[in-house]
């Protein structure tokens, strides 16, 4: 999916534990008029581990419209990882691959070098749209691969004191995505219908943060309601996870990331050159980023960069 127009410099700090921070998501619109809460990046805390870019959208009633509308845009240096709850999404790219994602599914997009693509809702979709958009930095040695597109129809589970937890990413308690991520990650999503409650094993070497997408939990004690965001920093062994209704939560987590990264509109950069760069052969159509074909609409122009940290 597509960011709004900002720039943040992504710093890569992890502070000694016991440190726990509380931050609000800030409310933006995506594409063509849908209301998302953005989570990452926030003022607060601009990345947690690889993890630089967490949108919550939804659920929201697309019924009586035509839905999610995305024209095709470019990336540069992530992976896109999306989640749905509801709904369907079909993604086109410029490798020529096109696949609709149903809930419980993962499109995971590299762009390395460059990629575009566009996102809509098919046009025989669900009324009810609800989920989440990730990104994940790419490590330095990673930056300029290939681009790629995978897609993974089913992903580990198992229950645990209630819930139902998905291993979006990475490997927990001895079950493993097989998402092709770059830096030790973690993905979870925890779904419970009823009360429930778990004790999770955290890495002390990783950082973590959590939302909620639907109800309300406690974790290590603090509440946490849809539009926030927990962050834990490294150094916890592990993570109460309480609920008295039905809830469903997500969690990531990751070594913290060992280069400084700036992200602007739908790019993630290592410097200000890489960004003006991208935004430059975009707009003037260079083969860079391939064509994405089907999509009935513009593609999204990029906005002038200003003067960006550290230029």
């Amino acid at each position: 999916m597509s960011s709004t127009e900002h720039e943040v410099s992504i710093s890569t700090d992890c502070p000694a534990p016991p440190f726990v921070q509380r931050f609000a998501a800030h409310n933006a619109v995506l594409g063509e008029g849908m209301q998302i809460r953005r989570a990452l990046p926030n003022r607060e805390r601009r990345m947690i581990g690889a993890w630089c870019f967490l949108d919550h959208f939804g659920p929201v009633d697309i019924g009586a419209g035509k839905g999610m509308r995305v024209g095709p845009h470019p990336h540069i240096g992530l992976q896109t990882f999306s989640w749905l709850l509801e709904g369907e999404v079909y993604h086109r790219d410029s490798l020529g691959f096109e696949q609709l994602i149903r809930p419980g599914q993962v499109n995971l997009m590299t762009a390395g070098h460059g990629i575009s693509h566009s996102e809509e809702s098919p046009p025989n979709h669900s009324a009810i749209m609800h989920g989440a958009q990730l990104w994940i930095a790419l490590p330095d040695e990673q930056f300029e691969r290939p681009p790629a597109f995978e897609h993974y129809p089913s992903l580990p589970e198992f229950d645990d004191g209630g819930y139902r937890v998905t291993v979006l990413a990475g490997e927990f308690m001895g079950h493993v995505s097989p998402a092709r991520v770059y830096t030790p990650l973690l993905g979870l999503d925890l779904n419970a219908a009823a009360a429930a409650a778990t004790t999770l094993p955290l890495r002390r070497d990783f950082e973590y943060g959590a939302i909620v997408l639907v109800g309300e939990a406690r974790l290590n004690g603090e509440t946490l309601v849809p539009g926030e965001c927990l962050y834990f920093g490294c150094g916890h062994d592990a993570l109460q996870v309480e609920t008295d209704a039905a809830t469903r939560i997500l969690i990531v987590g990751g070594e913290p990331f060992k280069s400084e990264r700036i992200l602007y509109w739908n790019f993630v950069g290592r410097n200000g050159a890489d960004i003006r760069e991208a935004t430059d052969e975009w707009n003037a159509g260079d083969a860079r980023f391939g064509e994405v074909h089907g999509y009935d609409g513009d593609r999204l122009p990029a906005p002038a960069v200003p003067k960006l940290r550290g230029e």
